[in-house]
């Protein structure tokens, strides 16, 4: 019996950035309750903002979790790869 889709559990494989890489935020991210300081609801990061890979965790040994550090933005935020874009030093996304 199944259970539904299976997820590729990304943990098999590299991740897809290391610290120190340059990254664009491909989506808005709001508050869900877990960042303290911020209301619920409050808008942490904005589609197009630019930020550095800090470190790479895993959540539920299935996915990676890249601490992204968005400097104008005073806030270091966990995302998913599929929220991210690799940005290269002159700006425009690779």
């Amino acid at each position: 019996m199944g259970l539904g889709r299976e997820e590729e559990v990304e943990t098999r494989g590299v991740p897809v950035f290391m610290p120190g890489t340059k990254v664009r935020a491909t989506r808005y991210v709001k508050n869900d309750g877990t960042f303290a300081g911020r209301e619920i609801g409050e808008m942490l990061v904005h589609k197009g903002d630019v930020g550095y890979v800090r470190d790479v965790g895993v959540f539920l040994q299935r996915y990676y979790i890249y601490a992204v550090e968005f400097i104008e933005r005073g806030t270091i935020v966990g995302m998913r790869a599929r929220e991210l874009h690799a940005e290269n030093d002159s700006g425009s996304a690779s």
